[in-house]
């Protein structure tokens, strides 16, 4: 019973198993990080339309988290850059990205990277959610989560939000290991039948 035990968490708590991407070319993985920038600014820039375009804002973790897969350099330059580019592009979401989805990303992008285990990284990842959301609802008075939650300090507010972003974290974890292998499969053999 006890081996069935630890075989079933590992499957769920395990160590992620993530492709070697240093085989890269230095080249791929800047060609790579930019247009991940730039599907982040387009996907982010979609929160000005309702219904559907949040839905496409809430998607602009996945390229910041496939940025800092390549390399955590790479994923910071990446964030840096979207956050310049909503500055010129779409000045009104500039406050949101930096503190929620784009904060995420990189949290689990550098998870991903130094801590291997899907707990920690989900744990990690729904802190500094956490924290960045609160940090613009109570620090900068910033309604994120809408006019009815007061920015008076709550400790409700903020286990409930950091609920929340634990299921969005184990939810981007899951999304972005899959998509990871979809794009090294990809990437990879191309740059095998190209040699």
């Amino acid at each position: 019973m006890r081996t069935f035990i630890n075989r079933f968490t590992s499957r769920i708590w395990g160590p992620v198993m993530l492709t070697n991407i240093s085989d890269y070319p230095k080249t791929t993985r800047i060609v790579i990080g930019a247009m991940l920038g730039s599907i982040a600014v387009i996907l982010q820039s979609a929160g000005i339309f309702t219904g559907v375009g949040y839905i496409l804002s809430m998607m602009t973790t996945g390229p910041i988290v496939l940025a800092t897969l390549l390399s955590v350099k790479m994923g910071s330059l990446t964030y840096l850059v979207t956050i310049i580019l909503l500055a010129l592009v779409q000045p009104s979401e500039l406050l949101v990205f930096p503190f929620t989805t784009g904060l995420l990303g990189l949290s689990l992008g550098v998870g991903l990277h130094y801590l291997k285990r899907s707990l920690l990284i989900m744990f990690c990842s729904a802190v500094s959610l956490t924290l960045g959301i609160c940090l613009l609802l109570y620090g900068l008075k910033f309604p994120i989560l809408g006019p009815s939650v007061s920015s008076h300090l709550s400790s409700f507010v903020i286990l409930c939000v950091f609920a929340f972003s634990f299921l969005y974290s184990w939810i981007w974890l899951k999304v972005s290991i899959h998509a990871f292998k979809i794009i090294h499969k990809v990437v990879f053999r191309r740059y095998i039948y190209d040699k």
